[in-house]
């Protein structure tokens, strides 16, 4: 088993909790300013990455690995495909806040914060059981990924 150090875990709970507060904050805004726009494509975006990511990482499981102990990079480059693509729903619940005059910084705060504290837990519970069930776990979490794509699209155009 690999060691995460804190300052790892720190990192990639930053990534996301920055991205989920963030994306509400640019939501609200974007609600505020032009919501029937962004209502009429947000879900097909949110669709696009998460299976486009989520099919990444079925492949990825379904690969043979020549070393299962390399180490995850934390490069912005691999880091914001994912923190954007999970984020993408935030935007939307951004939107809808501002239809309803929410007041968005404390909500911001409590979801970039919550966020945080939970993609810290997954990071260090991924590292105990990571290396034994990697294909698999890969190849579930690309599956929810495009679960998840599917059920905002289906919710979005009415037909869940």
């Amino acid at each position: 088993m690999r060691k995460v150090t804190l300052k790892k875990t720190l990192i990639i709970g930053l990534y996301f909790g920055i991205f989920q507060a963030g994306m509400l904050l640019i939501g609200y805004l974007a609600g505020s300013l032009f919501a029937s726009e962004i209502e009429e494509f947000d879900h097909w975006i949110a669709f696009a990455l998460l299976s486009f990511l989520g099919i990444r990482m079925i492949i990825s499981g379904l690969r043979k690995k020549e070393d299962d102990n390399e180490e995850t990079s934390l490069h912005p480059k691999k880091m914001l495909p994912f923190a954007i693509a999970t984020s993408i729903d935030a935007l939307a619940v951004g939107v809808s806040l501002a239809f309803i005059g929410e007041n968005i910084l404390p909500a911001a705060v409590i979801v970039g914060l919550v966020t945080l504290m939970l993609s810290m837990i997954g990071v260090r519970t991924g590292n105990i059981f990571g290396l034994r069930f990697r294909p698999f776990a890969e190849i579930f979490g690309g599956l929810i990924l495009i679960v998840i794509g599917v059920k905002i699209l289906l919710e979005h155009t009415g037909s869940l």
